[in-house]
């Protein structure tokens, strides 16, 4: 039976408006709970499917990617030791390509989401960048934090980098992407110099082309800033 709660549920995917059985929750919500629940420990344990993520990226016409990992060993220690999610393994296949924006994949929270929405977001964002500015081969990075970039950044010498990450899934949504956005990458770089574009998961979340735009936004202003982070805001619907 159809009740109030029905035309709010198709325009969130919060839970509300449950209903109640006695002291407790109809048996259908407690078992769709655990299901999310499921999904989201599903999403942070599964390893990245590194091979297919690989091809996916090449044929979006940016070069080979280069793979590289943190000095987290396995999936374990990477959600037990943040610190070494951050820092490189070995960088000695990034080479020095002075492109103006840099792309580092990293499977993060979520790699699952990566997999997912890792190529198609990147093809979006080569149409939007690609007609102004220099872009380097991608890098795939595992067992990633988002700090890692920095390393790659800096190594490659790119004056912005953009790094495609698998958010932390949440019971609602367990494969969705964020892009962070640092203007002179380089390690030591703090959280509050960076940009953020987050819930990247269509058809549910933003789309990558609206991604792409609002972070052909923050390009552009942090080119004319000269930096990234708190000083820099979304002028994207201005620009529109």
């Amino acid at each position: 039976m159809s009740d109030l709660w029905d035309g709010l549920r198709l325009r969130t995917a919060a839970r509300i408006g449950l209903g109640r059985t006695g002291d407790s929750l109809p048996t259908s919500r407690v078992l769709e709970f655990a299901a999310a629940h499921a999904a989201a420990r599903d999403a942070v344990h599964q390893p990245l499917d590194v091979g297919g993520l690989a091809a996916a990226v090449a044929e979006v016409g940016l070069g080979e990617p280069i793979v590289v990992t943190s000095k987290a060993s396995d999936r374990s220690e990477y959600l037990r030791r943040p610190d070494l999610g951050r820092t490189p393994d070995d960088l000695t296949a990034v080479s020095d390509v002075g492109a103006d924006i840099g792309f580092v994949l990293a499977d993060g929270l979520s790699p699952i989401a990566l997999s997912e929405h890792g190529a198609g977001l990147l093809s979006a964002l080569k149409d939007v960048l690609a007609p102004r500015y220099s872009l380097a081969p991608p890098v795939i990075a595992t067992q990633a934090r988002v700090a890692l970039g920095d390393h790659i950044g800096a190594a490659q010498k790119v004056g912005t980098l953009i790094v495609i990450i698998g958010e932390r899934p949440g019971l609602s949504v367990a494969d969705s992407v964020g892009i962070y956005l640092t203007h002179h990458p380089e390690p030591g770089r703090a959280d509050s110099m960076r940009n953020c574009i987050s819930n990247i998961h269509p058809p549910g979340g933003l789309g990558y082309a609206d991604a792409a735009r609002v972070c052909a936004a923050l390009v552009e202003g942090a080119r004319k800033l000269g930096r990234s982070g708190v000083d820099l805001k979304d002028n994207s619907r201005a620009l529109t």
